[in-house]
């Protein structure tokens, strides 16, 4: 039987797409920081009668990286990949204090998700079908000052999705990118964001609701998935909105008062 692969899986999105998986009767592997939090999930999930395995890795660490990927496939095959860790900081980008957070960020953000497609897609065409699906933002469409790093970070995840899956057409691999707006998890608080105006401007959904729509849509192969009409809201205004506009706007919601 095939695996799912999950990063981040010790909290937030990642625990969501583990009980999703784990309702498929799909085994699992799951990887994030902290291996008591990844026991406690694989505990519960495992109560399903599936087959889970624990792989503790900091994803900021390109070695771990590899070795997650090393150790997660040693035989087996993995033909769903979810890409859901991810880091974030709000803060203005000259505060020198943000600086390790953001390049944590970039690491886990960017680097590690495409190495481990790079890793996920020449094992997947040698399966019948495979599926990554790769958890964006509604922030990767629009710059985002005082989350300007996070914000980058998640454009190119959502170019890279776009792209990849283009040059995977007819194949048996697809590639799709799930762009939430605010979801109830601990990602707000981890990436100081208390105070934050869109987070009184708009009720967080709920992490189950965005995760299953996710899931249900990269089964089909869709390449863009955006939960929630006020998300696919904020994703279509920067279409239509002058840049300059976009990003005063941005400005504003992230900023704190």
């Amino acid at each position: 039987m095939a695996w799912t692969l999950i990063t981040g899986a010790s909290e937030g999105l990642g625990v969501e797409f583990a009980r999703i998986a784990a309702k498929e009767q799909r085994n699992l592997i799951l990887a994030a920081r902290s291996e008591d939090k990844l026991n406690k999930v694989a505990d519960e999930v495992r109560a399903r009668g599936v087959e889970v395995v624990v792989i503790p890795a900091d994803l900021s660490d390109m070695d771990q990286v590899e070795r997650l990927w090393t150790q997660a496939t040693d035989g087996r095959e993995i033909d769903v990949l979810v890409n859901n860790a991810g880091l974030g900081y709000n803060g203005p980008f000259d505060e020198g204090q943000g600086w390790a957070r953001e390049l944590a960020s970039i690491n886990v953000n960017m680097l590690a998700l495409t190495r481990l497609m790079k890793l996920a897609i020449p094992h997947m065409n040698a399966l019948p079908k495979g599926r990554i699906l790769n958890v964006s933002s509604v922030a990767g469409f629009t710059p985002g000052p005082n989350m300007a790093v996070y914000h980058g970070t998640k454009a190119y995840v959502l170019s890279l999705s776009e792209a990849v899956a283009e040059e995977l057409r007819g194949s048996n691999v697809t590639v799709t990118a799930l762009c939430p707006g605010a979801t109830a998890t601990n990602f707000f608080e981890d990436a100081d964001m208390d105070g934050v105006r869109l987070l009184k401007m708009a009720k967080p959904m709920k992490a189950g609701e965005v995760a299953e729509l996710g899931w249900l849509e990269a089964r089909i192969g869709k390449r863009i998935v955006v939960p929630g009409m006020m998300n696919k809201v904020f994703a279509f205004l920067p279409r239509i909105s002058p840049r300059g506009i976009t990003t005063r706007v941005a400005a504003q919601m992230m900023g704190k008062h």
